[in-house]
């Protein structure tokens, strides 16, 4: 009889002291993502879409004379559009592992067995999206890294040195600085949307069509906006396009940055002026609204499918 009085809180401590820790959780979601094979396409083609702005150039006729006469406005060009088009695919990527880190749980039933195990809701939904940022950033740091190498490349093919690179400036830094800014605020506010589409609808084919879908319907939107505005001539349809999130990350970086070079951007901008605080409230309120979806949704509903 005493035995089993003095093993029974033994064995309760032996359960509770099995409960999976915050770490081994963010290490349990990288090591999946890591092991995806999607993972692994999407970055490939990342890759592919990156060399392909530098295979174009060394097509163009005139790179060698603009390389040689104005290798600063050259760099600073290529700068903006490398990381324009470095926002956009890096946003793609995200916002499908995203989905798919999440979506899945729900989808396979998986998550019913890690809250049985005694993990917290929100925990592991931290879990995840600490995992996804992790991963975000260590993509977009080699993503720079391997920019830089292809740009010496061309250097080199085109002119036969890298004498180009002693023509950059310290505004041509703070420039740079200000635009990978405006990349990692869209880096965020994009797994904040993925969370937030894969929670609600619980299943990766909800949550992914639903990422996918946002920015294009965003940068369609304008265009029926603008029809909207000359059907009724009211600016009111012209004010509505300044606080659309894409439209608003697209054109951020030409808002907060002050640079004599042309700053490039790609996708739809508001029909109305804004400016570089504009573009960041309005993606900050997104950011807020997306997490609190994710992480209420998450708090207050069982998960009994």
């Amino acid at each position: 009889m005493s035995t089993a009085v003095t093993s029974a809180p033994a064995e309760k401590m032996k359960i509770q002291s099995s409960k999976p820790s915050f770490f081994g959780m963010l290490g349990g979601e990288l090591f999946k993502i890591s092991h995806q094979w999607i993972t692994w396409i999407m970055l490939v083609l990342i890759a592919c879409i990156i060399a392909l702005p530098y295979i174009i150039t060394l097509t163009v006729p005139d790179v060698k004379d603009t390389i040689n006469h104005t290798p600063l406005i050259f760099l600073a060009n290529r700068m903006t559009q490398n990381l324009a088009v470095l926002r956009v695919f890096i946003g793609i990527f995200l916002l499908v592992i995203t989905a798919c880190v999440i979506g899945l749980e729900y989808q396979l039933g998986t998550i019913r067995v890690l809250l049985s195990r005694g993990v917290g809701r929100l925990q592991l939904l931290t879990a995840k999206l600490t995992a996804i940022v992790i991963i975000g950033l260590v993509v977009f740091v080699v993503a720079i890294l391997y920019n830089i190498l292809l740009m010496s490349g061309l250097l080199l093919i085109m002119v036969g040195n890298l004498n180009a690179y002693n023509a950059i400036t310290p505004d041509f830094w703070t420039q740079a600085q200000q635009y990978v800014l405006t990349v990692l605020t869209s880096m965020g506010v994009t797994i904040l949307l993925a969370a937030a589409a894969s929670v609600v609808g619980r299943s990766l084919t909800f949550g992914l069509s639903i990422a996918l879908a946002w920015f294009p319907v965003d940068n369609i939107g304008t265009i029926f906006l603008i029809l909207a505005n000359r059907l009724t001539h009211s600016d009111f349809w012209l004010n509505v396009s300044a606080y659309l999130l894409g439209p608003n990350l697209n054109i951020m970086p030409k808002a907060l940055i002050t640079a004599k070079t042309e700053i490039f951007t790609i996708g739809a901008q508001p029909y109305v002026t804004v400016d570089g605080a504009h573009t960041l409230w309005v993606t900050l309120v997104y950011a807020l609204i997306f997490a609190a979806v994710a992480m209420v949704l998450t708090w207050r509903r069982d998960v009994k499918e």
